[in-house]
């Protein structure tokens, strides 16, 4: 009874690793290579699949999403003789399982290779400046590249990008001292145009102060020589309501003399020739009051003062 029992219980472990190797579960985004006798037999999707145990085995498992592999920085050499380390990441997705697993041996060191190859041979044409100001440029033609090399291999390259473009030592130091200069310069030139708009600003604040003063000035004159003429035309109607004589007006004439020359300007004064009028006219006016000319005067004292004279009347 023994002996039936281990091989029963042989038969048992034999049928569980037969049932273990028949059902095969492939996960989502991924595929499996399936060999008969180390020959490609088909590829395995995902889900549950069947495959024959001890006859079939699985060759190979391809994870079928996108992937992103960075590379270490890689010395390449500028057409003008400049060693600059460049960082590449390349995103890159497996579609087609068979290719990736029999027509290339290792994709991944395949890619990176040729990424490294052509890299150099896109920054050898280039200058330092072109090749610091061109990453798109230069992201193209490399991402052309790989994914022509690679649709063979059953690999689709979906992006590539340069992480960082380190120029030497010395040429960091040379680009630091130019942006400095340039940074400089440009606020030189920024406070001049600030300056030259202050200036243009204030120009023509003080322009438009000029000519609302002299607006004002002009407005004030015109209201000052209204009044005066207005004041004139007063007078004037004053004096005529009050019907002057010819003495009134000549007293007048020579109270106003002396503010004729009044002011420093005035360095020569001209007497006019109505002056021998305004003189008749007041000598006139002088003469009706003297001695023996009415019946009312002031006659002198001794003492230099001044009394009345008053005319008797006659005596009967």
């Amino acid at each position: 009874m023994q002996p039936i029992i281990i091989v029963l219980i042989i038969l048992v472990v034999l049928v569980f690793i037969a049932l273990v190797k028949t059902i095969q579960v492939i996960p989502q985004a991924s595929a499996a290579i399936v060999e008969r006798f180390g020959r490609y037999t088909r590829t395995l999707n995902a889900g549950l699949n069947i495959v024959v145990p001890f006859i079939d085995s699985i060759r190979n498992r391809i994870d079928l999403r996108e992937q992103v592999v960075p590379f270490p920085p890689q010395p390449v050499i500028t057409q003008d003789n400049l060693v600059v380390n460049i960082d590449t990441v390349i995103y890159y997705q497996v579609t087609d399982a068979r290719a990736a697993t029999y027509e290339v041996a290792s994709y991944i060191q395949a890619i990176e290779q040729l990424t490294v190859t052509t890299l150099r041979n896109i920054i050898g044409g280039m200058d330092l400046e072109r090749t610091l100001t061109s990453r798109e440029e230069i992201n193209a033609a490399l991402r052309g590249v790989l994914d022509e090399a690679t649709g063979k291999w059953g690999i689709r390259v979906n992006r590539v990008e340069l992480k960082a473009i380190e120029p030497p030592t010395s040429i960091q130091d040379s680009m630091e001292k130019q942006m400095r200069a340039d940074r400089d310069k440009r606020a030189a030139i920024l406070q001049a145009e600030g300056v030259r708009q202050s200036e243009i600003l204030r120009a023509e604040g003080e322009k438009q102060s000029s000519i609302l003063r002299a607006e004002g000035d002009a407005k004030a004159a015109a209201l000052r020589a209204e009044g005066e003429a207005q004041a004139v035309r007063t007078v004037f109607e004053a004096i005529h309501a009050g019907d002057p004589d010819q003495k009134l007006l000549s007293y007048q004439y020579l109270q106003m003399l002396p503010k004729i020359a009044e002011g420093d300007a005035n360095k020569l004064w001209i007497v006019p020739s109505e002056i021998g009028d305004a003189l008749k006219g007041l000598s006139g006016a002088i003469g009706n009051f003297g001695p023996g000319s009415g019946s009312s005067g002031f006659n002198q004292t001794k003492d230099g003062g001044a009394s009345e004279r008053r005319e008797q009347p006659p005596i009967d």
